[in-house]
This record gives structure tokens, sequence and C-alpha cells, in this order.
């Protein structure tokens, strides 16, 4: 359940928000959404793959975090081990009001039913004067990246279709102890189809500003053999 409110000092002057890190504040998710904009960060830490609605004709990258729902192997109690932290995942429980493509000023909006809204503990929204505080500051920078990453993602997505660089992604782990898991349902960049562009179609990757991020996404799929040596590690460690 949601519960979403344009934010507002007069009717938030005295909200705050927790910022640590924990499964109880939302933070224990197999995946996130990021945008090819924060690629060179994601690509430091996490695979990147893709989502593929059929239906939608849809595409939608995500970091990954673990290789089962709920899953994250970077949630260490109240600490997230990695420099980096997506901004999908910084910026809750706040969100960007109005429709994708809207015309308009966006509006910052939050989410009142997120374990993250605190009470005294937290950290404060507006300050005494009703003004936005450092932290809401940050938020509100952090919003706007990702709102023009979401939006400026369309032209990269349309590129992927348009060379058919999306294969899917199905492998099998094997882990210390014995036990399998299956990865299914993403889509990774075909290296061999992007090594083969000819030089007009990778000059107009590179005019368009697509071909950084793709190179950033094939980077990091290195990043699984890392995340499995994790998993490895916290089944050891019970």
């Amino acid at each position: 359940m949601t519960d979403h409110h344009v934010l507002t000092p007069q009717a938030h002057a005295d909200l705050r928000v927790r910022r640590e890190r924990g499964a109880d504040y939302g933070d224990a998710v197999m995946s996130c959404v990021t945008v090819p904009d924060e690629f060179r960060q994601v690509q430091a830490h996490y695979p990147i793959l893709f989502r593929r609605n059929i239906e939608r004709g849809e595409v939608v990258a995500v970091a990954l975090f673990g290789f089962e729902e709920g899953e994250n192997l970077f949630l260490d109690g109240d600490r997230w081990d990695a420099d980096y932290v997506p901004l999908a995942m910084s910026i809750q429980p706040f969100l960007i009001g109005g429709a994708p493509g809207a015309a308009g000023d966006k509006q910052v909006h939050v989410d009142l039913a997120s374990p993250r809204i605190a009470g005294a503990e937290g950290v404060r929204v507006f300050d005494e004067h009703a003004r936005p505080t450092p932290y809401l500051e940050t938020i509100a920078e952090q919003l706007g990246a990702l709102d023009a990453g979401w939006q400026g993602a369309a032209s990269f997505y349309a590129a992927l279709r348009r060379h058919d660089l999306l294969e899917p992604l199905t492998f099998e782990i094997t882990l210390d102890n014995g036990s399998t898991h299956r990865l299914v349902g993403f889509h990774a960049v075909n290296e061999d189809r992007l090594r083969g562009l000819d030089a007009s179609a990778l000059g107009d990757l590179h005019a368009e500003g697509h071909l950084m991020p793709l190179f950033m996404a094939v980077a990091s799929i290195g990043n699984i053999a890392t995340l499995v040596a994790r998993k490895n590690r916290r089944m050891a460690d019970g």
C-alpha cells in the first residue's frame, strides 16, 4: 500500500525521515530501476540487466542486488555495502509527481505509508522556518536527475531495439554448498552484435550519447561473479 501526497511545508512541517538502511525500511529487494545516465556509477558495483514487457513493448534497465525476490546481498544489517546506492533507492520515500512527459513543473511527492517515515528520531525535511533542509535539497537534486534520466532513456531503449542489441539472459549458478539458483526473465546487451555494428551505426550511437552507457552495461556483467561471491559468503555465514 502507498499513500502519496504532494510535499509542502504547510502539510509536512514536522515530517522526518529515517535515513539508515535495513530490511525494515524497504531495502530488501532483488533489484531496482536504473537509468543510462547513472550506468557509469552503477556498473562499478552492480550488474546492469534489462527487463522487457512484451505486451507493452517497453524495456527498463535494472541494477541487480541478488538472485531471488527479497534478497539484497549489498544489505549488511543497517549498512549498504557499496560506495554508490542507485538513485531509485536513494530517493525513497520521495518521488516525482506528474505523468511522465507531461508539461509543466514536476512536484515532489512523499509516500506517507513508507516505513522510512519517522517520528522524532528521523532527519527533518523542513526547518523551523519552513525552508527545505539540506537533506531535502539533496533529495530534490536526485529526483531531478532520475526524472531527467528516465525521460532521456526512451531514445536509448529505441536504439537497443533498432540495432537488436538485447538478448535473453538465463543462467544457473551453483553455490559452494551445492545449491543452485537460476536467473531468468532478464536480458543483457549482446556483446557480439554490438561489436559487429558498422562504423556508421557506431557513429550514430556515439552521436546520440548511447555508446558509453552500452559499454557500461556490458562491463557490468562482470559483477555477476562478484554477486555470486557475496552469495557464497552470505550462505557460509548462515
